[in-house]
């Protein structure tokens, strides 16, 4: 087929959401500008020989709710957490894939992915292997392990046959997703696209390893505050876990079929930092230069932008890397905007952390309210941007931006615009 010349618009139609503070994208944003916390002492796993004790888990979710036992043993949980935000968003979307027709469904795309993959699944037989040899190794371990799966539960459970696959990018990897989804649409490949990702990493493994990084926070006396993004005293991030998945339409697409449309996603940018394994570039080069590609690309002014939902990890590095980046391009608007870090109350969300947080940012267009970043007591000289410290602040919010960067030096930026049909 030929593609188009001009690049069609896009819409988000659909929004699904699995947090450690919310079952769902309403109840993940109430709780977001209710200023909860997601962390709590790790319930899953023996936590005594561990530096860090606690984790943002996600609570009171039953996959059994939304599949019988049989499709639930074929996933690994991250691959549970995605199907299930997928099926949310498809209903919130308003799509029925039932009237679809087959030529229909082979133009939506499926592009959901996940940092690590089945992290679980990978320790369960590995102890099956060490304890009891070769034979003992399940035939569903590399389907439950590999990062795609997700994307081919999702596409098997719809019949959509489109575009199958997802970007695997650390902790960038949902905006990377959602950046592929929005090419495909912008060139007419395809008219639908399911894009986000999905993580499941609180386990022996993903704690332990974690800490051996000394990334993670060990306030163990103090999880509930322990996620504290631009404090002075932030000692690392809080791994979470969950899943986000965002249903992209093209315009013409979603107002044939009479869709309510939440936003436009009007530009992505992407960069490498060419500096270090895990840590960011001291500067933010890298992140500088994914931000003012988004800008370019969604074509708009620095100080057109009200709101930027930030990566915010809450480590001692990052979010003076990030802040420095922020100054860089967008100068003195940056003392003007609205920033925030809602990993303050969900932890870090890896491979799902952009999807999750675009979703925060398209409620913040639609709500004109700014979500917090909480646990904040103790000024950085570093820091001093408005990051929207501790309470939510209503005001006007037409354009906002997310970002979402990843070890190996991965960085994307996104924008959303709030919708009209001009």
């Amino acid at each position: 087929m030929a593609y188009l010349s001009k690049p069609r618009r896009v819409v988000v139609t659909g929004m699904g959401a699995l947090t450690p503070i919310g079952n769902s994208p309403t109840e993940f944003w109430e709780n977001l500008l209710g200023g909860q916390s997601g962390a709590a002492p790790i319930t899953y796993f023996d936590t005594e020989h561990f530096a860090t004790k606690f984790a943002c888990e996600l609570k009171g979710f039953d996959p059994l709710d939304f599949m019988d036992r049989r499709d639930m043993r074929k996933m690994d949980p991250f691959a549970q957490f995605g199907l299930v935000a997928a099926i949310q968003a498809v209903t919130d979307s308003g799509l029925d894939p039932e009237k679809m027709s087959q030529e229909q469904r082979d133009r939506v795309a499926v592009i959901v992915g996940s940092g690590i993959g089945g992290i679980q699944v990978f320790l369960e037989q590995t102890a099956a292997y060490i304890d009891k040899g070769p034979r003992r190794i399940s035939p569903f371990f590399i389907p439950k392990l590999i990062p795609d799966i997700v994307s081919g539960h999702i596409s098997i459970h719809y019949q959509f046959r489109g575009p199958n696959y997802c970007a695997v990018s650390a902790c960038a990897t949902g905006n990377n997703n959602i950046s592929d989804g929005f090419m495909m649409l912008q060139r007419g490949m395809i008219d639908v696209a399911l894009c986000g990702g999905a993580e499941a990493a609180v386990s022996e493994v993903g704690i332990g390893g974690f800490n051996a990084l000394r990334a993670l926070s060990t306030r163990n006396d103090q999880p509930v505050t322990a996620s504290r993004p631009f404090d002075k005293t932030r000692d690392g991030f809080v791994l979470g876990e969950g899943a986000g998945i965002l249903i992209l339409e093209t315009l013409e697409h979603a107002k044939k079929r009479g869709a309510r449309i939440y936003a436009e996603l009007i530009g992505i940018g992407m960069s490498g930092d060419a500096h270090h394994i895990t840590a960011p570039d001291p500067d933010g080069k890298g992140a500088t230069l994914a931000m003012k590609n988004m800008l370019s690309d969604a074509k708009i002014l620095p100080e057109d932008v009200d709101y930027l939902n930030m990566h915010g990890t809450s480590t001692p590095l990052g979010d003076i890397a990030e802040t420095k980046s922020v100054k860089e391009v967008f100068g003195q608007h940056s003392y003007k905007m609205s920033l925030s870090s809602t990993k303050s109350m969900t932890g870090h969300l890896l491979g799902a952390a952009g999807a999750v947080e675009a979703i925060a940012t398209i409620k913040a267009i639609c709500n004109d309210i700014v979500p917090p970043t909480i646990n904040f007591v103790h000024p950085d000289a570093e820091c001093d941007l408005n990051y929207t410290f501790n309470q939510p602040r209503k005001r006007p919010i037409n354009i906002a931006v997310s970002n979402a960067f990843g070890f190996g030096g991965h960085n994307t930026s996104v924008a959303f615009r709030k919708y009209t049909d001009s």
